[in-house]
Parts: C-alpha cells; structure tokens; sequence
C-alpha cells in the first residue's frame, strides 16, 4: 500500500458510515415536507435570466398555486426555480426550495419559507416525488428532464401514485412529444397509453384548472392504497 492511500477497510468504513449522513437527510426531509400538502413541485432551468418570458411564466404560475391553497417546492436554485419560489412567496401559501451541493457552489434564492439543503440528488429526488400532488415541468435541460423521466418511470412502473405532470409551454416540448410518438411507440419502448401520462399547457389558469380537474372526484387526500404506495417510494 503506498503512503497516504486508505486501506480497504478504512474505505469499506467510510461508505458505511455514509449511510448515516444519508439516512439524516432523508429524516429532515420527512419532518420538514410532511405537513405542506397539498404542494406541487415546479422544475426548469437554472439559466432562465429574471427578464426572460419563461420566468414571467413560471412566476405567475407559482403565484396562482400558492394564492389557491398550494405549497410551491422548487429546486431553490436561481431562474425558473427562483421564479417559482418568488411567485409563491408573495403568495399565501409556503415556498419551499429543495437546494443541492455543488461543485461549483450554487446559491440559493431569497424566497423561500422553507429551505433544505441536501448532499445527495437521490434524496433530493425522493422528496420532490413523495409529497407531490402535481408536478409542472417549464422548458429545462438536463435536470429539468432527468426530474420528468423519473416521475414518468415511477408512475408507469407503478412505484409512485399517479399525479398530473404538465409540461409548459408547447413549442419547447413539442418535439420531444413526438419523438414519443413517432420513434418510441413505433418501435414498442412504450405503449400509446404512456401518452396518458402528461398534459402540455401554455397558460397559468389552464395549469391551475388541470390540477383541479384532476382531483375534483378523488379529492386531494391519497387513499390508503396510494399512501401505502407512497411509503415504500
């Protein structure tokens, strides 16, 4: 073994103990989030300028959940998750930001009652999913798409309760939606129902009135069955 390199044990420890760090975030997570419902979480890009249409967009959006009973989680970063906090902390209802370590340090936005900071992305991913009764997708990158993948995968595979996902703005996600279409129902990766799973809107109201469709029958409160589903997420 050469000088200043762990011993396989040492490591081994290390990992272990990690376990402990991993266990206290999601602890955190739990007792902050649980009593927020209902709460939709908004996600979009970080690169999103204060003056650029899709952050008008995703404010005033924010703004009417929090002003109809809804907590607003967002990633607590800046640009389309900046703008969600902000519309929803001038509204009635908590803003909450969901804020990650990075690399390249990240700081956090001013407009949030509720402020995580999390280590893991996988954690992070948990609690965006867990409390959710919608989740609003704006134009993003990478991450916007990672978070919309995963809520898709969990609810086809029937891991989390089924919840609305809107996609904002048509143009933006127009092509990926016929991609869907015309490459991965072709070729039988997914089934013409998957389609079902997602709703693309363009204004505020339309999103507010999609959730509220959604849940005027069932009612917000997930069923015994749902919460279950919830619990082993």
């Amino acid at each position: 073994m050469q000088p200043g390199t762990a011993s396989p044990e040492g490591a081994l420890s290390r990992e272990a103990w990690k376990i402990f760090q991993i266990m206290a975030e999601f602890v955190e997570g739990f007792e902050a989030l649980a009593q927020i419902r209902p709460s939709v979480s908004i996600f979009g890009s970080a690169r999103i300028a204060p003056d650029h249409p899709y952050f008008t967009l995703a404010e005033d959006i924010a703004r009417k959940l929090s002003d109809a009973g809804f907590s607003v989680v967002s990633g607590g970063g800046p640009g389309i998750m900046e703008a969600a906090n902000k519309g929803a902390y001038a509204g009635p209802s908590p803003s909450v930001g969901l804020n990650i370590r990075l690399p390249h340090e990240q700081a956090g936005n001013a407009y949030q009652d509720i402020r995580l900071t999390f280590q893991h992305f996988f954690v992070r991913k948990v609690m965006f999913v867990k409390y959710a009764t919608a989740y609003v997708v704006m134009p993003g990158g990478f991450g916007t798409l990672d978070e919309l993948m995963e809520i898709m995968t969990l609810i086809q595979t029937g891991k989390s309760r089924r919840i609305p996902i809107i996609l904002v703005h048509t143009p933006f996600w127009s092509g990926l939606t016929e991609w869907f279409r015309t490459v991965l129902i072709r070729d039988g990766v997914i089934s013409a129902s998957d389609m079902d799973l997602f709703v693309t809107l363009d204004k505020p109201e339309d999103v507010i009135d999609a959730i509220f469709r959604y849940y005027e029958l069932s009612g917000f409160e997930p069923s015994e069955e749902e919460k279950e589903i919830q619990l082993n997420l």
